[in-house]
């Protein structure tokens, strides 16, 4: 890992030593740019977000407290700052640069295949990240830290604020459409070139996007020169392994805006230029607490080079205290180097600007259909606020959450808690222990066939069945990711492998996703439920299903589409005598979970929600 200050340099950071913050900053800021980098991909918004995050890290650096937990906290504010610019984008197109302006200088990916010397493969999978979509950029920008050693799995849950299993399915879903767009950058750089490629790519105005991608993907899939282009992909993660952060740029490095400043809680703050450097007027109120002894060091350290400077300390945003402190400068070198400010979003008291109000025509509110309750229908559900409300409102028989008790997660009394060994790490006494306290049926490994899930050979799970046996519980068969209805596949070697060894397996669990958002995802999945039945002949739980899009767009189908496919697919399995369970992906509708989950809070469930609710 790359050498980061200690924890005693956050605590006396913390306590305002000028050093310390110094050092703090310093040490930490390659891994904020190498997170915004990757993530907005070299956009010219980089750098202000970049010290945007710093800045609220030092105004909040008083309320944190576990200082040895910094590094988790950096990431996670971070990460929060990267999906605030990415809403104000969004919102208020007309008044910020368009997606595709980037600062040349600045652009992410040219920065680490040259100053990273990254040549073969590792350069392709770096002009790869052009093409991931923006949800994917973020992503990816904590998992290449993890493979390269400079987070953990532990900082990436915490910063995307998800569970570990849920973090696993998103980060296996942008590995996918990282490699489809590894292949994509290979077949456009074939030489000699694919004389069909450049027919599909005539209109093609160069830009790296989901469409094109696609369309190219799909191109190279059916090709007979572009094909081999599938073969040969060194998995990304022995790619990165040991690479170091991407050194900064020149617009960080070279002290071209270093002023800094913080506001607490409830103050306000105004921004100026002066010449052709930044001049920050800081309004900080009254009391001398942690962070602004933290701030003052900041100022007492911090400089803008290249013309004066001023930086004022306000009481209020009308007029200075009289012992304002006024620090002019000419051009002397900076010790702490950061670009321009911008916007909130943190753990931080400080609130969000409001949108505007908008006239909106009244209506009248749309009835909620009444509960339907069914001992089939079940939900899978991480930790979040309203669980236990939620799961007696949509009128789950049952629930899971990927774990093998549900201490963290209690339900109501009459909603039933089944239990899962995750994976080949989780087959232990007290483990199984646990799961056999919680009732009479054992969900099996989670999708043993993909590398960021279970990632199990058919052998080694074969090898762990028998403990999983020897609960006397219930068996449902490892969950495959796919192909669950193939011959020769996971699954069928699996099973051929149990009746070989006469092994118990008790039905077989099921996860789909479908990317046809038509009405034709209802035949489609039931098709594969179906076909999974008649090779097996066993009773069938979907414990996963959905409708979401890995590697093209929209990801996520229309409120109405998903309750349109909810709506026939509980349908078809309620009427199938052989589905015993279903379980919709997942319950709660918060954080990076709004486009497909089923509840907002308690009590509040999406279009989803409502179709789900009254499915039974």
């Amino acid at each position: 890992m790359a050498v980061q200050p200690d924890t005693a340099t956050v605590v006396a950071a913390r306590a305002g030593d000028p050093a310390a913050v110094d050092r703090l900053v310093a040490g930490y800021l390659p891994l904020v740019y190498t997170i915004v980098g990757r993530a907005l991909d070299g956009h010219a918004d980089v750098d202000d977000v970049v010290q945007d995050t710093m800045l609220r890290v030092l105004r909040n650096l008083g309320d944190l407290r576990e200082p040895e937990a910094f590094r988790s906290w950096l990431v996670a504010i971070t990460v929060r700052q990267v999906r605030e610019r990415y809403r104000v984008r969004r919102s208020a197109p007309d008044t910020l640069l368009p997606d595709d302006v980037r600062d040349p200088g600045a652009d992410f990916t040219d920065l680490a295949i040259t100053r990273l010397e990254l040549a073969g493969q590792r350069r392709e999978t770096a002009e790869a990240t052009r093409w991931l979509d923006e949800d994917n950029r973020e992503l990816l920008s904590l998992w290449w830290l993890e493979a390269s050693g400079e987070l953990t799995r532990d900082e990436i849950v915490a910063a995307t604020e998800v569970t570990r299993q849920h973090a696993a399915v998103r980060i296996q879903r942008m590995k996918g459409q990282l490699e489809t767009a590894r292949v994509v950058v290979r077949a456009l750089a074939a030489a000699p070139p694919c004389a069909d490629l450049a027919l599909v790519t005539a209109e093609w105005d160069g830009r790296p996007g989901a469409l094109w991608r696609k369309r190219i993907a799909r191109h190279t899939r059916d090709c007979r020169q572009c094909s081999p282009a599938w073969s040969g992909l060194v998995a990304a993660e022995r790619l990165l392994v040991g690479m170091a952060l991407v050194p900064l740029p020149h617009s960080l490095s070279s002290g071209a805006l270093g002023a800094f400043g913080g506001v607490q809680a409830g103050s306000h703050a105004a921004h100026a230029v002066s010449g052709k450097a930044l001049a920050a007027k800081i309004a900080i109120k009254g009391g001398a607490g942690v962070g602004r002894r933290a701030l003052t060091a900041m100022l007492a350290t911090g400089t803008v080079a290249g013309g004066g400077a001023a930086v004022v300390v306000y009481s209020n945003a009308d007029k200075p205290v009289a012992n304002a402190a006024v620090i002019s400068t000419a051009a002397p070198t900076p010790r702490l180097s950061l670009p321009a400010p911008a916007t909130p979003g943190a753990t931080s008291a400080v609130p969000s600007a409001k949108p505007s109000p908008s006239k909106r025509k009244t209506t009248a509110p749309v009835p909620v259909p009444p509960t339907a309750t069914s001992a089939k229908k079940g939900v899978g559900t991480w930790q979040f606020a309203g669980i236990k409300g939620a799961l007696d409102d949509v009128g789950a028989g049952w629930y899971y959450n990927w774990s093998p008790d549900n201490d963290s997660m209690p339900a109501p009394g009459d909603v039933e808690f089944v239990p899962m060994i995750w994976g080949k790490d989780n087959v232990t006494s007290a483990t199984l222990a646990k799961a056999k306290r919680e009732g009479d049926v054992l969900l099996g490994f989670n999708e043993p066939d993909m590398g960021g899930q279970a990632n199990m050979s058919v052998e080694d799970a074969l090898a762990a069945w028998p403990k999983l046996q020897g609960t006397g519980l219930r068996l449902g068969s490892p969950a495959v990711a796919y192909g669950g209805d193939t011959a020769g596949g996971w699954l069928d070697r699996f099973m051929k492998g149990a009746k070989a060894r006469n092994l118990r397996v008790d039905f077989i669990t099921l996860h789909w996703y479908g990317s046809d958002f038509s009405d034709a995802a209802v035949k489609q999945f039931l098709g594969y439920v179906d076909a999974v039945h008649a090779r097996y002949d066993l009773p069938v739980w979907v414990t996963e299903y959905g409708l979401m899009n890995f590697t093209g767009s929209p990801k996520y189908p229309t409120g109405a589409q998903e309750a349109a496919f909810i709506t026939g697919s509980t349908k078809g399995m309620e009427k199938r005598a052989f589905v015993e369970r279903y379980a919709w992906f997942g319950l709660p509708a918060v954080g990076d979970s709004v486009d497909f989950g089923l509840y907002r809070d308690s009590s509040t469930p999406t279009e989803a929600g409502k179709a789900y609710k009254a499915a039974g």
